[in-house]
């Protein structure tokens, strides 16, 4: 017999049919902005491959810096079970239907080479260059799937490594990148284009360049329970959507001191056990132009939770057929 266990961990967004799911949606969604429809979206997207022996990022307080030195048998299992907030690769989060991906790009310290990492906390094994690389040939696959890439954080990069950093973008993607003039962001007029790649820089050196496109704002409560989550995106909407596009953060956050009196969990059980309240929430809401609707819907473990389905099958509710009059 199924457990309810055993439905939560199954891979429900493995359905082959995600991987086209934006050139699968009805014609009358084709020239709906992409700021208007529901996007399924990865929350820190790289964590899954975090190298837990690699030193903290920089911005860590001192005090932290100085514990995780004296007692990293300590330090290191709590820091890498609270900051994996993802458990499949890029390739697999693409084909899950993930079109948004929080990328946060940092150098890591006394390192004379340029390459670049993703972080929380600690550095990934994963070169920021190879992980894009796998994005690129996945789009070629795919030449009717737009992902939005939002670059940030930038830890322990100078504008030398800034300006590497986008030449390497620019090379890799090529005529794939939508500029940030584009009037016109549907699917069709994407299409029509050959655009594939929205690229959100995060840094005052992205004005220089109209490839790369300013920060998206996302809504992070900042709560380490499904009803702080709520509570806070309810009242982001109360204020009114932005204009383009957004993300409404399902992701929950513990603190040190949260983590502190819960040595047993880590972010995954706490996300686990948060789900089904999230979950009831996604549902009932609505993607579009209205002032309290939703455009990018973010969350974390993303393959044994069905966030991507649900958010697909928010588009459904933009049909003239379905419409509350």
């Amino acid at each position: 017999m199924m457990t309810g266990g055993d439905r939560l961990l199954r891979p429900a967004n493995m359905d082959p049919s995600a991987q086209d799911w934006m050139s699968a949606l009805p014609e009358e969604l084709w020239d709906v902005p992409l700021s208007s429809l529901a996007i399924p979206g990865s929350h820190d997207a790289m964590s899954y491959c975090l190298d837990i022996n690699s030193p903290l990022v920089p911005s860590e307080p001192d005090t932290f810096r100085l514990l995780d030195g004296l007692f990293s048998c300590l330090t290191r299992p709590l820091i890498f079970k609270w900051t994996t907030t993802q458990d499949k690769s890029i390739e697999e989060q693409l084909s899950m239907g993930i079109r948004y991906f929080d990328l946060r790009i940092a150098h890591k310290p006394n390192d004379s080479s340029s390459d670049l990492y993703f972080t929380h906390i600690i550095y990934t094994h994963l070169t920021a260059l190879d992980a894009l690389l796998s994005v690129a040939s996945w789009l070629h696959s795919h030449p009717k799937e737009i992902v939005i890439l939002a670059c940030s954080h930038f830890e322990g990069i100078n504008d030398q490594l800034h300006q590497a950093f986008i030449f390497t973008l620019k090379k890799l993607f090529g005529s794939k990148l939508c500029p940030r003039t584009e009037s016109s962001l549907t699917l069709r007029s994407l299409w029509s284009s050959g655009y594939q790649v929205i690229l959100s820089y995060d840094s005052e050196t992205a004005l220089s360049h109209q490839e790369l496109w300013p920060a998206i704002p996302y809504w992070w409560a900042n709560q380490h329970t499904a009803k702080g989550v709520i509570s806070y995106l309810e009242f982001e909407k109360d204020l009114g959507r932005p204009d383009s596009f957004f993300v409404s953060g399902l992701n929950l956050t513990a603190d040190r001191c949260y983590i502190t009196k819960n040595p047993k969990q880590s972010l995954r059980t706490l996300t686990f056990s948060n789900w089904e309240s999230l979950r009831k929430w996604l549902e009932d809401q609505r993607p579009g132009s209205s002032p309290r609707s939703l455009n990018i819907i973010a969350g974390d473990f993303l393959g044994p939770l069905p966030l991507c389905s649900l958010v697909i099958a928010l588009n459904q509710k933009l049909l003239k057929k379905n419409s509350v009059r």
